[in-house]
């Protein structure tokens, strides 16, 4: 049995097989496959005769579009281990990336070329690489336990770690993903994409064009843009995770969008309201699913008919179900940290820890390459639960719950349950230190009317006294990441910057003076 795998092999047939239908389009136009494997086979030779060896670590540095995803295919004929990085990374991001995962070489343009000079040892532009023919070429197999791809992770909770897969890893990820797919992708299919092709997008990009299908990408949510795309019909699936979904939505007005066949969504929790504005829009085509950077797609799936049966469902709101695990996935609760058993009023929760064939193989940080053990569980830091018919559950993160009055309180909890009452803008709840309360439950928003406080009494009132916030805060936005993920500890610390608390069993918050 082979114990490597040459991806030219692997690839060669589909630029044959679908040569002159298109692959990629974005702004630009068209690609076809014969010119989007030929531009690859192009890098992937470059890399080589520039001294890349199986399992090194090369960057791909590139905002969405036909030079992305030539370049990772590139990067992965070489059989480097590809590193892709997120263009809304600040210069000293990227540098701290490029250092713990020791990269020298990067694959660019001319715009990434001049923002990476002097972090970088060799930079090699697409732009100025030839096309070269696929197939027979002599590009190097590579051993499966060689690296084959460096994620890095979000940072919402400290310095990015780099999350190191196999090339083993990734193939079988790839098999995996298109298992789980309820409508397979063929020609003339296409896939709208876009999110960072560094993340999520080009797991899916991947599986589309392993079936002959093609994907549209753009770089990030511009409205104007992405609502003709959909009206003239020139996509029939869509990969939105819920900020990109409620960005559509809101923008839509009385437009419905019946001819779309699957939104592809998870990364964050998708609540019920939203949910029911994407169902109105869209029809019943939501598929859900669990990811993390630790393990690559699939972990949990819901299809578009058992989504639809869950948030028709009246628990829905305190939880987010993301479905049945996929082939090769396990999990397991581990209940210690929640002595009591219940979070959100649901028993049997508990530590959120994964095992399967395609996850990482470690972990690289300023300290160097931490290797996962033979059978380790990966802890995902999440709170969750199985309900009885297998389903998975999260719950909220472990680092999040609020420790107030003696109790244990999701914020994720409080906000599905308030956030139906507010009638415009953003709600996130955190807790604040108190020497009082332990944590006191404050609920911060932005983009709300003018006395939104006042929306949610009602919702307040009906809430379990221990779980009420206390505290209300408008602030001018609520900060996110370079993916887009609102970092719960950021605004906690505005909070703190801008307020002065008043502790005690009637807590109160005064706005700092500019002199304090």
């Amino acid at each position: 049995m082979p114990g490597s795998i040459c991806w030219e092999n692997e690839l060669a047939p589909l630029a044959q097989r679908h040569a002159g239908r298109t692959a990629i389009s974005d702004l630009e136009g068209d690609v076809t496959f014969a010119e989007l494997f030929s531009r690859a086979a192009g890098v992937a030779g470059r890399l080589v005769d520039a001294g890349v060896g199986p399992g090194e670590p090369v960057a791909t540095f590139l905002k969405n579009g036909r030079r992305a995803v030539w370049a990772s295919y590139g990067a992965v004929m070489a059989g480097a281990a590809e590193t892709p990085l997120n263009t809304l990374l600040s210069r000293d991001e990227i540098a701290h990336c490029l250092c713990i995962a020791g990269i020298r070489r990067v694959v660019t343009d001319r715009e990434g070329a001049a923002l990476l000079d002097g972090i970088v040892t060799e930079t090699h532009r697409v732009d100025e690489i030839a096309p070269a023919g696929l197939g027979g070429t002599g590009l190097p197999a590579v051993a499966e336990d060689a690296w084959g791809k460096i994620v890095f992770t979000s940072g919402t909770t400290g310095a990015p770690k780099g999350v190191v897969y196999t090339h083993g890893g990734r193939w079988t990820a790839n098999i995996l993903l298109r298992a789980t797919l309820q409508i397979a992708p063929g020609p003339g299919d296409k896939v709208l994409l876009m999110t960072p092709y560094s993340h999520g997008s080009s797991l899916l990009c991947g599986a589309f064009l392993d079936g002959g299908a093609a994907a549209f990408l753009l770089n990030g949510v511009d409205t104007a843009t992405v609502l003709p795309i959909l009206e003239e019909r020139r996509v029939d699936q869509v990969f939105a995770p819920p900020t990109v979904l409620a960005k559509i939505v809101a923008a839509v007005g009385d437009r419905t969008f019946p001819h779309i066949r699957t939104v592809f969504t998870g990364t964050a929790p998708l609540s019920p309201e939203l949910y029911a504005k994407a169902r109105h829009v869209f029809g019943p085509v939501v598929r859900l699913t669990y990811g993390k950077s630790e393990i690559f797609n699939p972990i949990t799936v819901l299809t578009p008919e058992e989504t639809d049966a869950w948030y028709s469902d009246p628990d829905a709101g305190k939880s987010i179900c993301v479905g049945w695990p996929a082939s090769g996935v396990e999990i397991r609760i581990d209940p210690q940290p929640t002595a009591d058993g219940e979070v959100n009023g649901l028993p049997g929760t508990g530590r959120l820890l994964l095992r399967a064939r395609h996850m990482l193989a470690g972990y690289l940080t300023g300290q160097g390459f931490a290797p996962l053990a033979t059978d380790e569980f990966h802890e995902t830091g999440d709170i969750g639960m199985v309900d009885a018919l297998g389903r998975l559950h999260l719950c909220g993160r472990e680092g999040d719950l609020i420790k107030s009055g003696g109790y244990r309180v999701s914020p994720d909890e409080v906000e599905g349950y308030l956030r139906p009452a507010l009638r415009q803008g953003e709600l996130l709840v955190v807790g604040l230190p108190s020497p009082y309360w332990g944590e006191v439950i404050t609920v911060a928003t932005a983009g709300a009317e003018p006395g939104w406080e006042r929306e949610l009494a009602p919702a307040l009132e009906r809430m379990t006294p221990y779980k009420r916030p206390r505290l209300f805060v408008t602030l001018p936005e609520l900060p996110r990441n370079a993916m887009g993920k609102i970092v719960r500890a950021r605004v906690r610390s505005i909070i703190a910057e801008d307020y002065a608390m008043i502790d005690g069993p009637k807590v109160s918050l005064t706005r700092r003076s500019r002199d304090e």
